[in-house]
């Protein structure tokens, strides 16, 4: 066969593979690189991963590896996955097998199998359904194993389940969500049945775990056509099991964008983005406050403070989620952040700047890309006005950067110090002082020690009238 050239290093008689593949055949059996790993390597995509399987079970697999390998990797060995670090990298070797949900359970049923074929039919699309028998001996060749058609699907770019859509599904329903990722991160599209499917079973989703759930969809965000992606999920009323707010903005019109809908707005602006999660994910959750805050009068619909209601609906979901606690605090602060450029139609005052360089934080630069992404209008002159105001921002905020420390504002003086000045035990008045100087350091820029103990002085001098 011709070998892919991505993977002709990985076939040297030297190299890790063909190491492990001759363990194998000498304790009498095969090992196959497998899934994503084969598809990659035909599609000349990059690739960090090497998935291998083989018909020994667990216990054989860690006899075989553990002396040539410098640690083993055993988060997954009770799915049958036994992992071999080598030079640094991981070689994941699972046993044959099938994946099943049973029931409302939220963990698969491992089955294991004898049959590479019987393994590559549980698999989820057919491009992910081929593997490739390295060779065990010297002067054996590697061998292609593609029952299900892959190698057609891959060069049609089609995702299609190996087995009927309804047993892949029911299989292991992330699937569902995985099509859409695909569609996201490869280009590909999903075939009919497959998304006939998703349509009929998409709420068996709700047995799979969040954090499983999460994993794929940050996949899908990071991916390179997310637009189709995301539509797919919503067209077939997936989304709607784990980011029903998003699909819920297609009952929303907004009069500024030149979509029909806000949801249609919205996924063009996360299509807009550079693939940065917080950033992506942001643009997804940015609008969500608005079928809340929908409001009519004469002069059409509007939505106001759609932001602050969107903030909390954005870590409500993001908890459900189980993301970290600092993802929650930074797509929710971009989220409440998106709108206040448009605050400043007169101008930027240096205060106003600091404030909003505050505010965001180390997630400044992503929340401007997040202002200019969220200007879809076709009205040009609208666009151009929008733009030219967070071009002025940024000037404001680089010409102060070269005047004052704005990264890091702050008081010339700490607690300690104030506690020390008016001899004050630690506490919320402290607190409440400090916020006062920081006040003054956003109002009127940078002042001095003598200035911060004059304040001091004032704040003693009022409490002792008190």
């Amino acid at each position: 066969m011709t070998v892919p050239p991505r993977l002709e290093p990985l076939l040297r008689a030297d190299a890790p593979p063909v190491e492990l593949a001759r363990r194998f055949a000498a304790a009498g059996y095969h090992l196959y690189l497998v899934g994503g790993s084969v598809r990659d390597a035909l599609l000349d995509r990059e690739g960090d991963d090497l998935d291998f399987t083989t018909e020994a079970r667990p216990e054989a697999i860690k006899e075989l590896v553990a002396p040539w390998a410098e640690d083993l990797y055993l988060a997954g060995e009770a799915f049958g996955t036994v992992g071999a670090i080598k030079h640094g990298r991981v070689f994941e070797i699972t046993t044959f097998r099938s994946e099943v949900y049973r029931g409302e359970s939220r963990k698969p049923e491992v089955t294991y199998s004898d049959s590479i074929a019987e393994d590559l039919s549980r698999r989820d699309f057919t491009v992910n359904a081929m593997a490739m028998q390295l060779p065990g001996a010297p002067g054996e060749l590697p061998e292609m194993i593609d029952p299900h058609g892959g190698l057609i699907d891959l060069a049609g770019r089609l995702l299609r389940t190996p087995l009927d859509p309804s047993i892949a599904f029911g299989d292991d329903p992330l699937r569902m969500l995985r099509l859409f990722r695909f569609v996201a991160t490869l280009g590909f599209s999903p075939d009919k049945e497959a998304v006939d499917a998703v349509r009929t079973m998409h709420g068996r989703l709700e047995i799979v775990s969040a954090e499983r759930i999460r994993d794929e969809l940050d996949k899908l965000m990071m991916g390179g056509q997310v637009g189709g992606g995301l539509w797919g999920a919503v067209d077939t009323g997936l989304a709607d099991e784990f980011i029903p707010e998003v699909p819920a903005l297609a009952l929303q019109q907004d009069p500024h964008q030149r979509h029909k809908d806000v949801l249609a707005h919205t996924i063009a602006v996360v299509e807009k983005t550079n693939p940065i999660l917080e950033l992506r994910l942001a643009a997804l959750f940015h609008d969500i406050g608005k079928p809340a805050t929908r409001q009519f009068s004469d002069g059409g619909v509007s939505f106001h403070h759609h932001e602050v209601v969107g903030t909390r609906m954005t870590r409500d979901r993001m908890r459900a989620l189980r993301y970290s606690k600092q993802m929650v605090r930074d797509v929710s602060q971009l989220v409440f952040l998106h709108m206040r450029p448009h605050t400043f139609k007169m101008g930027w005052t240096d205060s106003a700047v600091r404030r909003y360089v505050r505010d965001a934080g180390p997630m400044l630069a992503l929340l401007n890309e997040l202002v200019r992404c969220d200007v879809t209008t076709r009205n040009q002159k609208r666009a151009r006005a929008i733009q030219r105001r967070i071009d002025e921002l940024e000037v404001r905020i680089a010409e102060l950067r070269e005047q004052e420390e704005l990264d890091a504002l702050r008081p010339p003086i700490d607690g300690n110090d104030v506690m020390t000045y008016l001899d004050l035990p630690p506490g919320p008045v402290v607190g409440d002082i400090m916020k006062a100087l920081l006040e003054r350091r956003i109002e009127d820029g940078p002042y001095s020690v003598d200035e911060a103990h004059a304040m001091l002085d004032e704040w003693r001098d009022t409490h002792e009238q008190a």
